[in-house]
């Protein structure tokens, strides 16, 4: 099988970070490990995990900062 186009998301090096003071039991987590950056729900550790190049991650940020998401 060959290589992911975006590159292996080494998971046994990720380290998992959640906004400071969040402690509840389902929040969303990310990792960077080497170019890419990986999203995982905190509910479920073993779960799928979205993985981003840096490219990636900037257009998510920034669309997240104009509101691009916003449900109301």
């Amino acid at each position: 099988m060959g290589q992911h186009p975006k590159g292996d998301f080494d998971l046994s090096r990720a380290v998992w970070q959640r906004a400071d003071g969040d402690t509840s039991d389902s929040a969303v987590e990310v990792a960077f490990v080497d170019d890419l950056i990986g999203m995982r729900n905190s509910a479920e550790p073993d779960g799928p995990v979205l993985v981003f190049t840096q490219d990636e991650w900037d257009a998510f940020v920034a669309g997240a900062q104009d509101g691009e998401f916003d449900l109301s």
